[in-house]
């Protein structure tokens, strides 16, 4: 049996991982509760992948939108999670990190929010109007 890492906080893995709800990159850790998007307050819990296959590392990214709140991004600017989770494989080592799989698999049904997408979309609110 071995021992699984939960809740793992690695710099150079959170540089590269970005919320598949609404796209920041951003991520606070609050001490005996976990990693959440700073943007949208996705959970996020990392544990050790068991298969490399000869990567340097392996990671799994749990995704849960249980504690997400959508009180200050509009709807257009997030997306959600299918059955309130997603999962990524992210393989590879600091500063040459990829994605190996996303579960469920992205479809028709359900596309994650790629990193920053929505970055330079205003919100209604700020849309200015020519008079």
């Amino acid at each position: 049996m071995t021992l699984e890492e939960l809740d793992r906080h690695s710099e150079a893995l959170f540089e590269f991982l970005w919320c598949p709800v609404c796209g920041q990159e951003v991520f606070t850790h609050i001490p005996f509760e976990g990693v959440f998007c700073k943007n949208c307050n996705t959970q996020v819990e990392l544990q050790e992948s068991r298969e490399t296959r000869g990567y340097e590392e392996a990671v799994l990214a749990c995704f849960d939108t249980d504690t997400t709140w959508n009180l200050h991004v509009d709807e257009k600017l997030r997306r959600d999670l299918p059955d309130g989770s997603a999962r990524v494989k992210i393989i590879g080592a600091p500063g040459a990190y990829e994605v190996d799989w996303w579960s469920p698999k992205p479809g028709e049904d359900w596309e994650p929010v790629g990193r920053g997408e929505f970055d330079n979309v205003e919100e209604p609110s700020e849309v200015s109007h020519l008079a």
